[in-house]
């Protein structure tokens, strides 16, 4: 073969090495495109040198650094885990690479720059070994999970809190009650607001909503750790106590929660000024929450149909003003 001829062949094989460099980089260029559209990153270990190749930017970006910013090793990315994570998650990768578990997959938890957690969605498996059959690399999917989390956050408030003032409601109560009922002596306090009705008559539905929030608030300052206080609905609330109807305890939260009900209540088109009734009964063995209620609610009633504004425990006339 003549050396023109050698020459030729050598600028064909060139145009063409340049015509396949020009694919490979258009066709990465789309991948990325196309996982970031989706929220995907597609990574890939190099198991001996710790080398990780990340196919888009989103990991990156996702921490909170520009790109070429965080350099792509695996030691960078564990000093990313979420302290809380990092064990069950290495964990788990090491099970893999030991052919103890078919895949890796955790979701979990990582700390961008900025201090913010992200959580992700890590699957991945072992595609390539050497010789001896130990692991080589390590191919896998990256997803941001963070947007989903939160929402799954979100609802999971919304089953057990009251919407109007954040407090647990009946959904959680009775899930508490049954978990304090099994642990020991409880008591359950039912509390019915005194002239709520008139609040909401003369100063309006929204000031009335404004003198829930509050009092919720003073409730939960009332309480201390371990009562919960909670609202059925409109103006009536309950408390879980875990402990028995003598202890003193007892007394001191209701007579703070009768307190907090009966300090005015200073709103931007005037002052709010209500009550509470408040029935203490302690929980037998045999009672399941409704019947609890029940009995809390006989005891309100005894103040109710009393003179309104004080707290009665269980069966015996004893009440307790502010």
């Amino acid at each position: 073969m003549s050396e023109s001829s050698l020459k030729l062949q050598l600028q064909n094989l060139k145009k063409h090495n340049a015509r396949l460099r020009r694919i490979a980089h258009d066709a990465k260029n789309k991948l990325s495109a196309a996982l970031d559209g989706t929220g995907l990153c597609l990574w890939q270990l190099d198991v001996p040198s710790g080398k990780l190749v990340i196919f888009n930017r989103r990991w990156g970006a996702m921490l909170g650094y520009q790109p070429k910013e965080l350099s792509a090793r695996f030691e960078v990315w564990r000093e990313h885990l979420h302290p809380e994570d990092k064990d069950d998650v290495l964990a788990a990768f090491y099970n893999h690479l030991e052919g103890k578990t078919p895949f890796y997959e955790a979701l979990h938890r990582m700390q961008a720059k900025n201090g913010t957690v992200t959580w992700v969605l890590d699957r991945g498996r072992v595609t390539e070994w050497d010789n001896q059959g130990r692991p080589l690399k390590v191919t896998g999917t990256h997803i941001d999970m963070t947007k989903e989390k939160h929402y799954e956050q979100q609802l999971a408030t919304l089953a057990n809190h009251d919407p109007l003032t954040g407090l647990a409601n009946r959904h959680a109560l009775h899930q508490q009650f049954t978990a304090l009922k099994n642990s020991g002596p409880l008591c359950v306090a039912f509390i019915d607001l005194d002239n709520f009705k008139h609040v909401n008559d003369t100063l309006g539905h929204r000031s009335g909503d404004e003198v829930l929030m509050r009092l919720s608030q003073r409730f939960r300052e009332a309480c201390p750790p371990g009562i919960i206080p909670g609202r059925l609905g409109g103006d009536e609330f309950v408390l879980l106590m875990p402990y028995g109807l003598n202890h003193p305890l007892v007394k001191r939260v209701a007579q703070a929660c009768l307190g907090a009900a009966t300090i005015p209540f200073e709103l931007d088109n005037g002052n709010a000024h209500i009550g509470a009734s408040i029935g203490i009964d302690e929980v037998s063995g045999e009672s399941d929450f409704s019947e609890a209620l029940l009995l809390a609610d006989r005891a309100m009633y005894a103040i109710k149909h009393h003179g309104k504004n004080g707290v009665m425990l269980g069966t015996e006339d004893i009440r307790l003003q502010a």
